[in-house]
């Protein structure tokens, strides 16, 4: 039930994030919602993590310094992302051809570099003394994670099928 409630908390604040374009009107005013919205997922993380991971004392004081620089790694990766959402967002209604080539790149390079950090924190969380259990463990439910925050980003943004293009689309 407790984990339940955590994973709708996170839900909660991501679902603040649909609220951003209207919120706030200002460039600078965006970034400041976007960033304590972020932090607020970051809290309701680490609850989540706690809560299902149970660490022992000793499994703890190895996990928690090793997470901490695991995740200042990851969000300068996400850091990444946010720019191509802001950037899809501005070019959806007139994206070119060559916007989107670019859009494809930054995305795949998006999701490398973020399994880039995780492969880098496994080893990294094995080398501080936890279990390779442990770890599995703590990866699969940052694969969870991970998976909630793609499904709310992407059913906040339009999506390119809807969009025409003015060309005849090939018969498959």
């Amino acid at each position: 039930m407790k984990m339940r409630v955590l994973f709708a908390a996170l839900l909660f604040s991501l679902g603040a994030l649909s609220n951003v374009s209207t919120a706030q009107s200002s460039e600078a005013n965006l970034d400041s919602y976007i960033e304590s919205l972020r932090a607020d997922v970051r809290a309701d993380k680490v609850a989540i993590i706690t809560a299902a991971m149970q660490f022992n004392d000793q499994d703890s004081k190895i996990f928690w310094p090793v997470y901490r620089k695991y995740e200042a790694d990851l969000m300068k990766v996400n850091d990444q992302r946010l720019a191509l959402i802001k950037s899809y967002g501005d070019k959806f209604v007139s994206m070119t051809d060559a916007d989107a080539k670019a859009m494809i790149d930054q995305s795949l390079d998006f999701e490398s570099r973020r399994t880039d950090v995780k492969k880098k924190y496994a080893k990294e969380f094995e080398k501080a003394g936890l279990s390779s259990l442990t770890v599995a463990k703590f990866l699969q439910l940052e694969h969870r994670l991970d998976l909630l925050v793609d499904l709310k980003i992407a059913s906040e943004l339009p999506a390119l099928l809807i969009k025409t293009t003015g060309k005849a689309d090939p018969q498959p």
